[in-house]
């Protein structure tokens, strides 16, 4: 049964992986093709920062209906079709207000299949360890997007246009889908892969609501990369061509991470977290330094931010499960998180025009304030489990 359920999270591994080439080889344009289109600074963050905020928050009603009908996989699938098609459509678009609805869509796909792949991944979690199940199922999306923008970085180098980039995407779309369909033949109830025990909390504790205010705060300090590659471009740190292959350099970086951070959760837990938390920190102050030689030290860094969102805050959550509802609090800790992101995102934005330091100091600060939520929820989980 092991190997059978490993099976399962690497098969999953792999179509996120597909799915990553999409999402994220576009998203590495996404915010100079934008600013093609006549989009401003402020308003390519905000579009970023609803996309951030839908993708999280309608994750509670899709893990709801997922949990309340048991279709994981139609629910998925559905999810992946519009994650997946958005990107390729790009192609199409003629202006930023048609752009910024694909991005919108793309994201919407993505709030629709996240909670199910969680909680069916969350039913192996017992027997690896949270944070090793999401770290590899993290490290195989990170490979992906280490692909997607060098695939679409080698577009650019040939000459090619921002619209054929994004319409050559469909070729790893495709294959996503193709992989999804395979993981739901030969998958076809991840629940039995589980243990079959009752998952340890039957209703939210006190700890679900302090990592999700916790992750909120963080959400908020943690920059998208559309905004990021709209600053590199105008201020001529980074030209159009290269651009996807510093996201390549990041997200390369985060297949590392995220293994190692994942690991080392299931050994040491929240001390990890809190690490990574302040390592994230210090992307912002770097990345709008004005020179070269911080941004690259940035990028890793922007990697580590992106592992505590994808692996450790997953695995967190994953220990504080109510019975029956685990789709819907996945969902429901993610809605809170994309608060904060859209949030966080529309201040940056704004902030941007304004003052670039003032920027950096709401950025660093709202990430540090998240320590002690993620601290007191730890505390609170932890004493809960002592009375039990």
């Amino acid at each position: 049964m092991d190997s059978t359920a490993f099976r399962f999270v690497l098969t999953l591994g792999v179509v996120n992986l597909f799915a990553d080439i999409t999402y994220e080889g576009g998203g590495s344009i996404n915010g100079p093709f934008l600013g093609t289109l006549g989009a401003s600074a402020a308003l390519i963050s905000i579009i970023a920062g609803l996309g951030e905020f839908l993708g999280y928050s309608l994750r509670a009603i899709a893990g709801h209906v997922a949990d309340r009908t048991g279709k994981y996989w139609p629910v998925s699938f559905v999810g992946y079709a519009v994650n997946l098609l958005a990107v390729p459509a790009m192609a199409l678009a003629t202006s930023w207000q048609i752009a910024a609805v694909l991005i919108l869509a793309e994201r919407i796909g993505r709030a629709i299949r996240k909670p199910t792949i969680e909680s069916m991944l969350s039913y192996t979690t017992a027997r690896f360890g949270s944070g090793w199940v999401f770290g590899v199922n993290t490290a195989l999306d990170e490979t992906g997007a280490t692909l997607g923008p060098l695939f679409v970085a080698a577009v650019l180098f040939l000459k090619g246009s921002y619209q054929m980039a994004y319409a050559m995407l469909l070729i790893s779309s495709l294959l996503a889908l193709a992989s999804l369909t395979a993981a739901r033949i030969g998958f076809p109830v991840p629940a039995d892969l589980g243990e079959g025990k009752p998952a340890p909390e039957r209703e939210f504790t006190p700890a679900f609501w302090l990592y999700m205010t916790g992750g909120a705060l963080f959400a908020a300090g943690l920059m998208s990369y559309e905004l990021i590659s709209y600053h590199l471009i105008i201020t001529g740190l980074i030209s159009k061509t290269w651009m996807p292959v510093t996201l390549a350099f990041a997200t390369g970086f985060g297949v590392i991470v995220n293994l190692i951070l994942g690991r080392a959760f299931d050994r040491v837990g929240m001390k990890i977290v809190l690490v990574a938390v302040v390592i994230s920190a210090l992307f912002t102050p770097l990345v709008f330094s004005g020179s070269l030689v911080p941004v690259l030290v940035a990028m890793p860094l922007w990697s580590v931010g992106y592992a505590v969102q994808d692996t450790l805050c997953k695995a967190l959550v994953a220990g504080i499960l109510p019975d029956r509802k685990r789709g819907f609090a996945f969902g429901l800790f993610y809605a809170g998180y994309g608060s904060g992101w859209l949030i966080g995102s529309a201040a940056v934005g704004l902030l941007y025009q304004e003052s670039r330091f003032a920027l950096v100091v709401f950025a660093v600060a709202a990430q540090l304030c998240s320590l002690p939520f993620f601290l007191f929820g730890h505390r609170r989980q932890q004493a809960r489990m002592m009375r039990r």
